[in-house]
């Protein structure tokens, strides 16, 4: 009985000391079960979160970022594109909430513009980021045709 009031304690605990900077965290070893349903939570957060989500039409910016659970051993990286964000960072602040309640971690690879153009079925990924420098656009290439399947898509390095 114990143990699983322990495991309680962690539970709820966790995100408020989390919250406070104290990462006081109960080593899950002791409690084989909860650890394996633990990482199968972790890889199912993961593998939930699109590869791709980008406005349907117009020029907006877009970053790249690396998402990766907490303990470094599994990532992806996914596209993030919208005309609501006057910057980069903006983007990247409201994708970084969103993980965080799903415990995940992101890290911004770069950005750039995007150009989507639903009706020709063409997509053209170019430019750069201030604040985060160029994404690998050949990269954000290769997620974009994941989901845009019958779509022309093209990147280079210009700016505009």
């Amino acid at each position: 009985m114990p143990a699983l009031a322990s495991l309680w304690l962690w539970r709820t605990a966790r995100p408020t000391l989390r919250r406070l900077g104290l990462g006081l965290d109960l080593d899950l070893a002791a409690f084989p079960r909860q650890r394996q349903q633990q990482q199968r939570r972790d890889m199912a957060a993961l593998a939930g979160v699109a590869d791709v989500e980008i406005d349907p039409d117009g020029v907006f910016k877009y970053i790249l970022v690396k998402l990766s659970r907490r303990d470094g051993s599994e990532h992806k990286d996914i596209v993030r594109g919208t005309k609501n964000a006057e910057y980069h960072n903006h983007i990247f602040e409201k994708l970084t909430s969103e993980m965080e309640k799903l415990e995940l971690d992101c890290k911004c690879l770069g950005g750039g513009k995007i150009d989507h153009n639903s009706k020709q079925k063409k997509i053209r990924v170019f430019g750069l980021s201030t604040g985060f420098g160029k994404a690998d656009h050949s990269i954000s290439v290769e997620k974009l045709k994941t989901v845009y399947k019958d779509y022309e898509i093209t990147w280079s390095d210009e700016t505009k």
